[in-house]
């Protein structure tokens, strides 16, 4: 039985700021973009080569925006991956290199925090 992780809720106060910032700044690709009514519009928006996507809008969750710690995501070359962030306009943190490879960190325009790794540091 395969227990798949493929859509994570990131809370937003704002749905076309959090799609400009995660499309145009991220890299993410745009997937969808439905507004079923006026209390309710899903958007969902997948990193490059990832199976997992994000997905946020409206009258999705009760969850304060910017309240999301820790959503990770591995890269193979931490400091291309940087750079490439940083080219796009993404305030990211110096490279952090320890025993658990190497760590890039920024936030979105609420908070949500994002942290990328290599694992081979």
């Amino acid at each position: 039985m395969d227990f798949r992780l493929e859509l994570v809720l990131v809370p937003v106060s704002d749905v076309d700021d959090a799609i400009a910032f995660y499309r145009d700044k991220a890299g993410f690709t745009l997937d969808h973009d439905h507004t079923v009514s006026p209390e309710l519009r899903f958007v969902q928006l997948t990193p490059p080569g990832s199976p997992c996507s994000i997905a946020l809008g409206k009258g999705l969750t009760d969850a304060p925006p910017g309240t999301v710690p820790g959503l990770q995501l591995v890269v193979k070359d931490i400091d291309a991956a940087r750079a490439e962030l940083a080219g796009r306009g993404v305030a990211v943190s110096d490279v952090q290199r320890g025993p658990g490879g190497a760590f890039v960190y920024f936030a979105d325009p609420d908070g949500n925090r994002w942290s990328l790794q290599d694992i081979s540091g």
